[in-house]
């Protein structure tokens, strides 16, 4: 399900529409911080994923909504790992649980790219979030940092597609917006099962 059926499920007056959205495997969103100004912008479906209301997500909300979404065991984690890689403009991958607007804990694939400014000084950060709950194997929190990653040609796409998402969007060509969403939405599912191996590696 792409992010163009997921908002049109959202249009639907019927409660069982989000789980709908939820439960559908392959989805992704999309997430962009204006950190100075703690702003963060994001699609219904991450909005969803981490119990936000979508219209807050998608004109901004302080980082501290969606902080109080992402399980208590793993918050903590979560956060210190976020706070390092924007202050050292890092990229970061994470794999932890959610508590989503559907009452269900879900577990979600997190990767984003910070940026600072002239002063060294944190100023944004985007990325993507797949929900991986249906491909999930394990019961355990995985957590890491891009920097201990193997630069993975697919790790490299997805930070260039990112990127060149949100560029298309200002062209406002409904075609070359489509494509960009389906191209990442095929990296990211790829990029879930990468990190699923990882894992699996990582255990044995």
């Amino acid at each position: 399900m792409t992010v163009f059926k997921l908002k049109g499920v959202l249009s639907q007056t019927c409660p069982d529409a989000f789980q709908t959205a939820l439960d559908a495997s392959d989805v992704i969103g999309k997430w962009d911080w204006d950190i100075l100004a703690d702003r963060l912008h994001a699609d219904a479906l991450v909005a969803l994923l981490f119990n936000v209301d979508p219209d807050l997500a998608e004109i901004g909300a302080p980082l501290a909504e969606f902080a109080a979404g992402i399980h208590p065991d793993d918050r903590e984690r979560v956060m210190a790992l976020i706070g390092e890689c924007a202050r050292t403009g890092s990229s970061y991958v994470a794999e932890y649980r959610v508590c989503s607007a559907d009452g269900l804990t879900r577990w979600v694939l997190s990767r984003g790219r910070y940026e600072v400014d002239a002063s060294g000084q944190p100023c944004r950060g985007r990325g993507i979030i797949i929900d991986i709950t249906p491909t999930r194997m394990s019961e355990h929190a995985y957590v890491r940092s891009e920097k201990a990653a193997s630069g993975h040609p697919l790790e490299q796409a997805a930070d260039h597609l990112v990127a060149a998402h949100r560029a298309l969007k200002e062209l406002e060509d409904p075609q070359l917006d489509l494509l960009s969403e389906m191209l990442l939405l095929e990296v990211g599912r790829k990029l879930a099962k990468l990190e699923g191996s990882r894992r699996r590696k990582s255990m044995n």
